[in-house]
């Protein structure tokens, strides 16, 4: 009996994954560069995003949440997501200042999506909020709908732009 509870231990032991703890999120900082264009950041208004990956030291940046979901519904990443970080812009000064450590966590952020404003590269933005009165607001004055991150449609961010929508800037 006791070498079966052994070989059952030394079973499950070897079955356990190993769990990496998510790293923090890093505050922007005048040098980040958004990972497609390779722009500063800072010189972009809307919400940002970071995606940090196994074996990186830093996280890839960018200068739009509608980029960043682009690449998690991308099949050709190089490496495991360890953690995602959205700007709450519910938090933020306002839209050409969306705050520099004013990060959440994506995958418990509540998103507009379809809504007629602009992010920082001018393609139509999906804007992140950590309470979800501050999101209905915010799409109550700009439309579109709330949604979680993994129910954002691929279309949402796969698709082409159309580059004569009459998109704006939030106050």
């Amino acid at each position: 009996m006791k070498r079966l509870c052994l070989i059952a231990l030394v079973a499950l032991a070897a079955c356990k994954e190993d769990v990496a703890e998510a790293p923090d999120p890093v505050d922007l900082t005048p040098d980040a560069l958004s990972y497609f264009c390779q722009m500063n950041i800072a010189e972009h208004g809307g919400p940002k995003g970071q995606i940090h990956l196994k074996g990186h030291p830093v996280p890839l940046f960018f200068a739009q949440v509608r980029d960043m979901v682009a690449y998690l519904k991308s099949p050709e990443r190089d490496a495991d997501i360890t953690a995602i970080y959205v700007s709450d812009m519910g938090a933020a000064s306002n839209w050409n200042q969306p705050g520099i450590s004013n990060w959440i966590n994506a995958d418990g952020a509540i998103f507009v999506v379809g809504s007629n404003v602009a992010g920082g590269m001018g393609a139509p933005e999906i804007v992140p909020f950590a309470d979800r009165d501050a999101a209905i607001a915010f799409s109550d004055r700009y439309g579109g709908s709330t949604m979680p991150l993994p129910e954002i449609p691929e279309d949402e961010v796969l698709g082409p732009v159309d580059l004569d929508l009459k998109l704006e800037t939030p106050e």
